[in-house]
């Protein structure tokens, strides 16, 4: 599965699992080139997201609540995940 493939699939993860009012999943790959990740074919992402499910969450909560949203693809596609939540 190639990058955009990815960002895809993550996008639909979370929308059917969190309902956010605002989402965007971003590439980062390219700025982690020869890192460990990318040499094993996983991508480097960040997701910025606002959905009501998060709201009055801890911080770990809310990640772990996204990690979740995103299954197995925390497995077998991501290699590091950044996520800022918009209040």
């Amino acid at each position: 599965m190639d990058n955009s493939q990815r960002l895809e699939r993550m996008q639909q993860m979370i929308q059917n699992t969190l309902k956010p009012e605002q989402l965007e999943v971003i590439d980062d790959s390219h700025k982690h080139i020869g890192h460990a990740g990318a040499k094993e074919g996983k991508g480097h992402f960040t997701v910025v997201i606002k959905s009501e499910a998060l709201e009055g969450k801890r911080m770990l909560q809310q990640h772990r609540m996204v990690y979740e949203a995103l299954g197995d693809m925390m497995e077998t596609d991501i290699h590091a995940l950044a996520i800022k939540v918009i209040k």
